[in-house]
Formats: structure tokens, sequence, C-alpha cells
């Protein structure tokens, strides 16, 4: 289940033609193969080396396999001229180098080796690197078990919401879904549930941030 394409339609209906967009959890390439079908120039941040160059990975049902990354995928669709790979931790990158006309991303501050770094954290810096009149999309896990209480990361479209201050951004979309079963992946080898949230903000014109007439 994602919510990506309702970010593909506000990406579409927001911002220009060939807009660059930013991934932030580029994987081996579930969004930004797409992306870059749609000539749109990508800024593929990852930092794991198998998701990015390929190699074993280990299979719910098969057991150990080689997979393709995200570097072959690219060149095998003939899109990697359209396609800048950062193997960088999000965080560790200089947001100037990074920018984009809209960002995407999803799932991304839920590993728990991020949980010591607070929600705050990843969403400001994400919001740094769009644009002005950008576009702002994350899905992300919502809480639906006692333990997710406890932890910020597992957030709500409203909660996340409040990051984002009304005299720099309009929040266009917030969507949430009941509890669903998953089916086992690579990283989860049983099915397991999830409820996942969604919002989609823009970013204001520079005109707007500069005392302009604010959007209502």
């Amino acid at each position: 289940m994602t919510f990506f394409p309702q970010f593909r339609r506000a990406l579409a209906e927001e911002c220009q033609p060939g807009a660059t967009v930013t991934v932030v959890g580029a994987s081996d390439g579930k969004f930004v193969l797409p992306l870059a079908e749609d000539d749109h120039p990508v800024i593929a941040i990852e930092s794991d080396p198998v998701a990015l160059n390929g190699g074993e990975v280990l299979l719910p049902v098969s057991g150990i396999a080689s997979a393709p990354g995200l570097v072959g995928r690219l060149k095998d669709a003939g899109l990697d001229e359209l396609v800048r790979v950062v193997c960088a931790d999000f965080l560790d990158t200089a947001p100037g180098q990074v920018a984009a006309d809209a960002v995407w991303t999803s799932c991304s501050w839920h590993y728990s080796a991020n949980h010591k770094r607070p929600l705050g954290e990843f969403v400001t810096r994400m919001q740094q690197l769009v644009r002005p009149g950008g576009v702002f999309g994350a899905e992300f896990m919502m809480p639906f078990e006692y333990r997710h209480e406890y932890v910020e990361h597992y957030t709500t479209p409203d909660q996340l919401a409040r990051y984002f201050a009304p005299d720099e951004w309009t929040v266009l979309l917030r969507l949430q879904t009941e509890v669903f079963t998953e089916r086992a992946h690579v990283g989860q080898l049983r099915d397991h549930k999830h409820r996942m949230g969604l919002l989609i903000a823009k970013r204001h014109p520079e005109d707007l941030t500069e005392g302009g007439t604010r959007p209502r």
C-alpha cells in the first residue's frame, strides 16, 4: 500500500513539468524510476549499499537471492542520466546540495536506528530541501499498538501538520488508512500489520514569504 499516486498528482498540479524531485530513502527505486520515467530529474538519497548496488537479500519464501540495486536498475531502464544517486545518511547531507522543487519520502524515519533522533529533526531537514513554491510529500506509519504511543516517529497527519507553519506552508492533503495486513517482504519475513498516513504540503513562493499576500 502506498500514497505515492497522490504525491504524483500533487507534483503534476503544483509544480512545473520537469521539476526536480528529491527522494529520501530511495531504496532500490520503487519511487525513483516512475518519477524519472515522467521526465523528472531525481536526487535519490539512500544509505544502504545493497539497495543501491545490489547483492544478496533474504526473501520470505525462497531464502537468499541476488537482487539488483538502484544503480543497475536505472542503467537497464536507460534512466541513469536523469538521476543523481547520493549514498549517505540523509541527515548528514547538506540541504543546499540536495534541494529540489519537490521532496518525497516513504517511512524513512521509522527505522529503529533513527528513533534516537527526534522526528522534528527529520521533518525540518526535509522542509529545508523544498524550494519556494515546491511540494513536500511524506507517507508514514501511524500508531495502532500500545507500544507505538511511546515512539513519536509513529505519528498522525494532524500531528505532523503542526510542523508546517501556516505563514510558510499550505497543507494540501491529509489522509490515513485503517489497520491493514501487508505481506512478508525483504526485511520483514512474516505478514505484518500497518496503519499509514499521508501529508502533502506546498511551500509558499518567495514573494509570499517576504510580506506578500498569504494563501487562505
